[in-house]
């Protein structure tokens, strides 16, 4: 049996090579000071198999379209089976990654492993943190969210500010004029068909050239050669267990942040990238105007080339770490300068960016104003009856209370104009691609009187919503419907043809209204106004509405 299998390791790896490439791997020869201060590489690989293998499960239940990326991202959190646990795997390791790549190329600068002939082998790496980044640039947008669409206008408005390539830029991420279905679709592409074919090839490339010049010895290192295996790669496997465990840890213990559906028209959120990024967004506030590009430009590919240049500038002889004081004050200042700009950031970033579905904010009411609606026209009257019609506030904010579907409507601080609210009215998923918001059934002129309403709406009059009583609102559609603007004035809208109708309670009476509507011409001889036949239901609405009306 044992010569059986023996003739059959040796007919496979006669036909292949993969029993000798895995024995040469196993047993190459590497420093005897070798130890647990190189093990960030075999975690980083690790972590991206990891990333790898969660993706694809990710895949199988995502859809990759704007929209229903974010309800089957929702689908496969709640409904899937352990979907929770592999989501939480991939959006914690993909900062697990970030940072280990980070600590990897921190230990090999600070030891200078990048001295020939290891200069490529550096330059790759260089490759590879820039491809992590690309990593968690594209699939920051995927969940659809509101924090990562306006996460991406900032980042993607950042890459248009590019000299000379800037707009070609824009172009190949699709975001030449706003981000939606194309940009999602690229970004899309590149985070699943792009970077992990690369990412995969540049890693092995990284390793054979690693195993070519062989692992850098520390300085003064002049015993005896040890093998990879067992010790080394003991040290590589303890290493990878202890980074799953913290990784799997935070997949059960920390609730992946998602938001309300991403809205394109929420003008009011204030973008914040994602945590590796921050140290950058901050940066920006330094180089305002003219001066941005600096910031957003200038100094990153400055920092980039230094990173490539690197091996080139310091050509001096291995030194050990303890007389390595240039490199040591380099990592603490750049160590500083990052942590610093990230934590401004951070405590920079408003309560209401914290606010996702996970975790909504505390309830915060806002005190309505006593008969707020008087300062509303009758237009804007209207359209608050149909926005209590619509039930829109079973989706939408108006106070800082917990966290809906859809955006805040109050604290919009650049609103869009009436004409795009009616065609986003009549359909939304057109103009807000993956919107569950139903389209509203209203005539053009009630839409009107909605959107009017809208305008209007601010976190100072929001409390008008619950405040002001049905049969005014009632009563002010009835005016709408029946054309009075026509000839009447309400709070300085409308024609001059009839009286002003502020103040026309404290000078008639309710009857001496009602009979007017039924005759104009018996009350007020001369009058061109028609007669007008109500319910008593809507008689006593429109009433009590012109009764409401302030003097002026």
């Amino acid at each position: 049996m044992k010569e059986l299998k023996r003739r059959v390791l040796k007919w496979f790896d006669h036909r292949t090579g993969i029993e000798t490439a895995i024995r040469n791997f196993l047993y190459e020869d590497i420093p005897g000071s070798s130890g647990w201060h190189q093990v960030f590489g075999s975690v980083a690989v690790f972590l991206f198999l990891v990333q790898a293998f969660t993706g694809i499960l990710l895949a199988f239940n995502y859809a990759p379209t704007p929209g229903d990326a974010y309800n089957s991202l929702k689908y496969i959190v709640t409904e899937v089976a352990g979907g929770r646990l592999i989501h939480g795997l991939h959006h914690w390791g993909a900062s697990m990654l970030i940072i280990v790549v980070v600590l990897h190329m921190t230990q090999v600068f600070l030891f200078g492993a990048y001295k020939r002939p290891r200069e490529a082998t550096w330059m790759v790496g260089v490759v590879l943190f820039l491809l992590t980044l690309a990593f968690g640039l594209t699939g920051y947008l995927l969940p659809w969210d509101n924090r990562a669409y306006w996460g991406t206008v900032v980042t993607t408005q950042i890459g248009s500010d590019v000299p000379i390539v800037g707009s070609y830029l824009a172009r190949f991420l699709g975001t030449d004029g706003s981000v939606g279905v194309v940009t999602f679709a690229r970004f899309y592409g590149l985070h699943v068909l792009i970077l992990p074919p690369l990412m995969t090839f540049l890693v092995v490339f990284h390793i054979y050239l690693v195993r070519k010049h062989g692992v850098a010895p520390t300085p003064g290192d002049t015993g005896p050669t040890k093998k990879f295996f067992p010790e080394q790669m003991l040290k590589d496997a303890i290493a990878m267990f202890a980074a799953f465990v913290v990784l799997y840890l935070m997949a059960i213990l920390v609730e992946v942040p998602l938001g309300r559906l991403a809205d394109p028209t929420d003008l009011s959120f204030v973008p914040r990238p994602d945590w590796y990024f921050l140290f950058l967004f901050q940066t920006l506030k330094f180089f305002k105007g003219s001066l941005e590009p600096v910031g957003a430009v200038l100094l990153p590919s400055v920092a980039v080339l230094a990173l490539f240049a690197t091996p080139f500038l310091d050509r001096k002889n291995v030194a050990r770490l303890t007389q390595r004081t240039t490199a040591l004050g380099v990592v603490m200042l750049a160590g500083i300068g990052w942590g610093a700009l990230t934590l401004a950031a951070i405590r920079s970033t408003p309560p209401a960016q914290e606010q996702t579905v996970a975790g909504p904010t505390p309830n915060a009411t806002h005190p309505p104003q006593a008969a707020d609606w008087l300062q509303f026209s009758p237009q804007e009257l209207a359209g608050l009856g149909y926005f209590r019609q619509e039930k829109c506030l079973a989706c939408h904010n108006l106070t800082n209370g917990p966290q809906k579907v859809g955006p805040n409507l109050a604290s919009v601080r650049h609103r869009k104009d009436a004409a795009w609210m009616i065609q986003h009215f009549k359909n939304p998923n057109q103009l807000v691609p993956g919107s569950n918001m139903p389209p509203i059934l209203l005539s053009d002129a009630k839409l009107n009187a909605l959107a009017s309403f809208l305008l209007k709406l601010t976190p100072d009059n929001a409390g008008v919503v619950t405040s002001a009583p049905e049969d005014i609102l009632r009563g002010a559609q009835i005016y709408e419907d029946q054309s009075c603007g026509n000839c009447h004035m309400v709070n300085g809208v409308g024609a001059k043809l009839g009286p002003p109708l502020n103040g026309v309670g404290a000078r008639r009476s309710k009857d001496w209204i009602a009979k007017h509507f039924a005759n104009p011409a018996a009350l007020s001889p001369g009058s061109i106004m028609p007669p007008s036949k109500f319910s008593p239901t809507d008689m006593q609405a429109i009433v009590s509405f012109l009764e409401s009306l302030p003097a002026t």
